[in-house]
């Protein structure tokens, strides 16, 4: 990770080998070019610091007295908790709105912040929704055995969600265009709004590539130019060329030729 001597040094909790949901925080940093420490991918060691502090459901506290974690990612902070404790918090968006306005993510203005949110929480949803199409009954089912629920899913999802928040994004993009110049959500440089929906879309491109294609043309902007010109903003062109990228494989996006469009 690049170095930066102004930042504590943020640790990563979340599951190996997957991009998931922790790939908008790791997004978000190399972005940035604020170093930070993937645990469970840095050593053999590191899943289990993170299961430790996030997955024991008997505990009462996390780490350090922080109060007990739902579930992975969680964030650690050396020195920012309580008497210069570890502060230890969780959930997607939290994190990014905990780390944004301190690595530069963020608008100065309290409305604009309010919007990256709102943004980021809606393409949260979305990244959601990818999920359940192969998995709708249960996560604890495999996907074949849920398979005939999955592919009606998976025509409701691209029939249905897919145009519905590309419409909301390409509608914000242009919003913003007098400002953003097309290449931002919100103000004129990029925020954690950008990456959260542009790792969505990634991710859609992967799981669905013929519905992705199909809907490029009919969203022109949002996945042609501003996709495009998000892959090179700040570190993101060196780390999506790098190993530090995690393939998508089992995570939120899979790709199964029978739920993509026919």
């Amino acid at each position: 990770m690049s170095a930066s001597s102004k930042h504590p040094q943020y640790e990563l909790l979340y599951h190996p080998g997957i991009p998931g949901r922790g790939e908008f925080i790791r997004l978000a940093f190399e972005a940035a070019g604020v170093s930070y420490s993937d645990i469970a991918n840095e050593s053999s060691e590191g899943y289990g610091i993170v299961q430790k502090v996030t997955m024991q459901q008997n505990s009462i506290e996390s780490d350090a007295g922080n109060p007990p974690i739902f579930a992975p990612p969680a964030l650690r902070v050396p020195g920012a908790g309580p008497s210069g404790r570890p502060l230890v918090i969780s959930q997607t968006p939290n994190i990014l709105q905990y780390i944004g306005a301190k690595i530069g993510l963020v608008p100065d203005d309290e409305v604009g912040r309010l919007y990256v949110n709102q943004l980021t929480l809606t393409a949260l949803d979305f990244n959601n929704d990818a999920h359940d199409t192969h998995h709708p009954i249960a996560n604890y089912l495999y996907y074949e055995d849920q398979k005939e629920t999955a592919l009606e899913k998976a025509k409701d999802f691209r029939e249905n969600r897919v145009p519905k928040f590309l419409s909301y994004f390409a509608r914000t993009l242009k919003w913003n265009h007098d400002v953003g110049k097309g290449k931002y959500l919100v103000g004129d440089r990029l925020t954690y709004a950008d990456l959260t929906v542009w790792q969505v879309v990634d991710g859609l491109k992967f799981a669905f590539p013929k519905e992705w294609q199909a809907r490029s043309n009919e969203f022109e902007e949002l996945l042609g130019p501003y996709y495009e010109n998000i892959k090179t903003e700040g570190g993101l062109k060196d780390y999506l060329t790098s190993k530090r990228r995690l393939p998508y494989s089992m995570g939120v996006f899979r790709y199964y030729p029978e739920l993509d469009r026919p």
